[in-house]
C-alpha cells in the first residue's frame, strides 16, 4: 500500500466512524430489559421504577397524548394543542420532561442534543418524520397499524434515513 493511500485512509477514518456512530440501525425493535424498559399496559406506558425523573415525565407526557388526533403542524404554535404531528409529539414529551424549551421540526431534531443512541431517550429523525423511543418504547404518529395520532408501540419499525439523537445525559 502506498504511503499516500495510507495517509488518506487514516485521515478519513475519524469521519467514517462519526457517520457510523449516529446512523440508525436498520430497524427499531422493542427489547425488554428488566428495570430499564417501559411496559405497555393497554395504550399507556408505565415507566421503570428507577428511571430518571425526566424519563418519567416524558412518559407521563406521552400518555397524555394518547387519543389525540394527528394534525399536520399540531403542537408547533402552542405546546398544548388539540392534535399533534410527529415532531409536535416529540417536542411535547421533551418539553414536559424539561429537555426542550419550545417545539421544533423533524429537520431540526437532526441536530438536537447529542449524536447516537441515548441510555433512556433516543430520537429517530429523518427527512419529514421523527419518532421517539423512551425507555425502550416507541412513541410515534405512524407505522403503528392502529390509525393515526400519537401512540406507544412495541412494533418494529424501519429506520431508513434516520439519524440517532438523544438528550445529553439520557
Amino acid at each position: 500500500m502506498s504511503r499516500r493511500l495510507l495517509h488518506f485512509l487514516l485521515a478519513c477514518a475519524p469521519a467514517l466512524l462519526l457517520v457510523h456512530c449516529s446512523s440508525a440501525p436498520k430497524n427499531y425493535a422493542y427489547r425488554y430489559v428488566e428495570g430499564k424498559t417501559a411496559v405497555l399496559e393497554g395504550r399507556y406506558a408505565r415507566a421503570p421504577k428507577d428511571a430518571p425523573e425526566a424519563v418519567k415525565r416524558a412518559i407521563a407526557a406521552g400518555n397524555r397524548l394518547i387519543g389525540k388526533p394527528y394534525i399536520y403542524g399540531g403542537g408547533h404554535r402552542r405546546v398544548e394543542d388539540v392534535g399533534y404531528d410527529c415532531s409536535g409529539t416529540a417536542s411535547y414529551v421533551l418539553y414536559h420532561a424539561g429537555l426542550l424549551s419550545s417545539p421544533i421540526s423533524s429537520t431540526e431534531f437532526r441536530n438536537y442534543g447529542k449524536s447516537g443512541a441515548g441510555k433512556w431517550i433516543t430520537l429517530y429523525p429523518r427527512r419529514g418524520h421523527v419518532f421517539t423511543v423512551i425507555a425502550g418504547l416507541r412513541l410515534d404518529t405512524g407505522y403503528n397499524g392502529q390509525g393515526e395520532g400519537p401512540q406507544w408501540s412495541t412494533r418494529s419499525r424501519p429506520t431508513k434515513g434516520a439519524v440517532l439523537r438523544h438528550p445529553p445525559g439520557l
